[in-house]
């Protein structure tokens, strides 16, 4: 596991114009390139109609566009692995670039295809071919800006620039999230079947280029740098190094995650659903305003994670997650008008997204960081983001507190890390200290 002791060449810099611009660039792309990732699911009804046949049940149609959907995460590890292996030998800028460039693509191709009516069922195979694209762009651009910004920055704003970070990304969600509102209230169910579907896509793919245009005006990691300059890049196969020398940072990395996909599948993509089947409640604008909260808790739980410690900032957090989520959904069948200010609460807890790339870009050694974070990060969301939905819909059946049960769980583990990382740090000032 890395150490404070480690070569940093960020850390004796002070927080300058450059290191700001670098963090809202890659805010702003990070936000876009979550938004062309995420805004399939909002138009997934139209676009099932569209790219099956129209005698295909209607069960089966759907079944096998979120199959579509789902076929953008499986790619994420492989994608994300292979842009890290290259991030690590090569450059953080170069796949910095690249992965929004993957994305960007793919998505304005979404909006200019053709349809099942003039390819047949070449459309629906096209349309997996650039969602696996997309899945490898996002599994290398999440944790490839994690790992670009906080090598930019010196070590005590790494908690800030990762909450800035994952503020952006889930400002990309609510981006896709307003876009899908606005076009589904402008136009009829005819004129979004004819052409308005392709609207947000093709917005997503133009500002994504732009995007990539922007990107070319940062700079290459100092951190990476003088690797490169001291020759002290990984001598094997970075993935190898990983997984021979650094097991428990994986094991620490993939727990953090574990707790993100349950903050932000189960509290934030799945809840409205979830309150509209079980209570008959329209939490979609509740919603919203919970995304704005989880954009301020990211930002506050990374500036804690500074000033106190990812320890204690996790520990608090995963609290505060547990708290929150069980108090709305106790709470909301019997008194509806409390949903809007305890789902904003809600939010705000799932804000613990901000110190988990905290805790995880320093759990590795700046030679296989892009690596070790790719591998941990999204093969623990694979499998639990791909399978979080289904185990929660099977679970309800059997108590239907289930989804505040599990993410509970997922908060008393971010606790049980942040006591981990509490006695972790203790033991190093001991040791410092008897030396």
């Amino acid at each position: 596991m890395a150490t404070s002791q480690e070569t940093d060449a960020a850390s004796s810099r002070p927080l300058n114009r450059r290191d700001v611009k670098v963090l809202s660039l890659s805010a702003l792309g990070g936000a876009l390139e979550f938004y062309d990732f995420i805004i399939f699911v909002y138009f997934a009804t139209v676009v099932g109609q569209l790219f099956f046949p129209p005698e295909m049940p209607e069960w089966l149609r759907q079944i096998q566009t979120f199959g579509i959907f789902a076929a953008g995460y499986l790619a994420r590890p492989l994608g994300g692995i292979i842009m890290a292996h290259f991030g690590d030998l090569l450059g953080r800028k170069k796949m910095f670039t690249l992965s929004i460039f993957l994305m960007a693509v793919p998505t304005l191709l979404i909006g200019m295809m053709p349809t099942y009516d003039t390819l047949g069922y070449a459309a629906p195979l096209l349309l997996v071919a650039l969602r696996i694209l997309q899945g490898a762009a996002v599994g290398g651009e999440v944790p490839g800006a994690w790992v670009f910004v906080t090598e930019h920055v010196k070590r005590r704003h790494v908690g800030f620039a990762c909450g800035t970070l994952s503020a952006g990304l889930v400002s990309g969600i609510l981006i896709g999230s307003l876009m899908s509102a606005f076009i589904k209230s402008t136009y009829s169910d005819a004129e979004l079947a004819a052409y308005a579907w392709r609207i947000p896509f093709l917005i997503g793919g133009v500002f994504g280029l732009i995007a990539v245009y922007l990107r070319r005006w940062l700079h290459e990691t100092p951190v990476f740098a003088e690797m490169q300059e001291k020759k002290a890049l990984a001598e094997e196969l970075p993935v190898k190094s990983v997984l021979c020398n650094h097991l428990p940072s994986v094991l620490l990395s993939m727990g953090v995650t574990w707790i993100l996909t349950a903050a932000v599948v189960v509290v934030i993509l799945m809840t409205p659903s979830l309150l509209q089947s079980r209570y008959g409640l329209d939490a979609s604008l509740a919603n919203v305003y919970a995304i704005l909260g989880v954009v301020v808790g990211s930002l506050a739980s990374g500036w804690c994670a500074d000033r106190i410690g990812s320890g204690p900032t996790i520990a608090f957090w995963g609290v505060l997650l547990a708290i929150t989520y069980w108090a709305m959904m106790t709470t909301v069948g019997t008194h509806p008008e409390w949903l809007t200010p305890l789902y904003i609460l809600c939010g705000f807890a799932v804000g613990i997204v901000g110190v988990v790339p905290t805790i995880a870009v320093k759990s590795f050694p700046a030679m296989v960081r892009f690596t070790g974070l790719s591998f941990s990060y999204n093969v623990a969301y694979a499998i639990f983001g791909g399978f979080t939905p289904i185990v929660v819909s099977v679970m309800m059946v059997v108590h239907p507190m289930f989804p505040a049960i599990y993410v509970a769980a997922l908060g008393g583990l971010g606790i049980v890390i942040g006591l981990y990382l509490m006695r972790a740090q203790s033991g190093r000032r001991l040791a410092i200290m008897a030396s």
